[in-house]
């Protein structure tokens, strides 16, 4: 299933972000508990805190704004400050670039995903070059940009991180598979968890059996009621999951079957920020 969320960083954000992505970040102290080692080989999380199951959350990608009253969670892009007192997810599109290819074309042509052309491969519905992460040498090149965002969210504050995009090989016209998916992911997390940030899965129940070996903590699905994924998703992190619903009637029926299981949110498709036309705000 294709993510859906806002085009959150701007073309001078992502110049700044390239341009510094080779300096090291100091990496964040996030406060809590560790966690099981998953098995399989991914990275041990080192002093990694998951979400607490069913914690109410606020979708905040669209742009930053005071948490409404009783919410315990938010999910904010990783240019945005964390909200004070709650658990804070840092958005990172780690698969696909964002708009102005032309940075990237500049800077680092090999690493697009490009089609038997030589053209870059289009997400159409966003209008963003797919990164190219077939091979371990693009992966680990990618890990070089994509890891000092990671870097970044840890310094700030952030509490975990969550990586768009990954079922990007969906729309790689077969460039890339699954596999692919998971060995780059499988870096992230450990970047991730080296910051003692937990990792979400974004989307994509293809990849749920690989879960432990990648080494995901919870997740954050977009339209499971509507794709019928939820149960799926709920019952493989118990609960740890952050639903965002962008249709009422979906929204409606998820609270009934889950409401008291998973943390179950109503956003428009743009999560604008609070007070702009437009903004839908909804929990069970």
């Amino acid at each position: 299933m294709h993510s859906l969320r806002p085009l959150a960083v701007g073309a001078f954000v992502l110049v700044m972000a390239l341009s510094t992505a080779c300096s090291t970040a100091r990496p964040g102290q996030s406060a809590g508990s560790g966690t099981p080692s998953p098995p399989g080989g991914a990275a041990a999380p080192t002093a990694v805190r998951p979400p607490a199951a069913n914690a109410v959350f606020d979708y905040q990608l669209g742009g930053a704004y005071p948490p409404p009253a009783g919410v315990r969670a938010v999910s904010r892009d990783r240019t945005a400050k964390p909200a004070p007192g709650l658990y804070n997810v840092c958005y990172v599109n780690a698969f696909q670039a964002q708009p102005d290819a032309d940075i990237w074309e500049d800077r680092h042509p090999g690493l697009l995903l490009r089609d038997e052309h030589g053209e870059p491969v289009i997400d159409e519905d966003w209008d963003e070059p797919l990164l190219d992460i077939s091979t371990g040498a693009k992966r680990q090149a990618l890990m070089d940009i994509v890891g000092p965002w990671i870097d970044g969210c840890a310094k700030a504050g952030y509490d975990a991180v969550e990586p768009d995009n990954l079922d990007s090989y969906e729309r790689s016209d077969g460039r890339l598979t699954s596999r692919h998916a998971a060995a780059f992911a499988q870096l992230l997390t450990r970047r991730a968890h080296q910051r003692h940030l937990a990792v979400a899965q974004k989307n994509t129940t293809d990849l749920l059996p690989q879960r432990h070996r990648i080494g995901f903590d919870f997740a954050v699905v977009e339209e499971c009621a509507r794709y019928k994924e939820c149960t799926d998703f709920g019952d493989a992190y118990a609960g740890r999951v952050f639903v965002i619903e962008y249709r009422k009637k979906d929204f409606t029926a998820a609270c009934r079957a889950w409401g008291k299981t998973l943390s179950l949110s109503l956003r428009d498709r743009d999560v604008r920020p609070a007070g702009a036309e437009g903004h839908v705000s909804e929990r069970c």
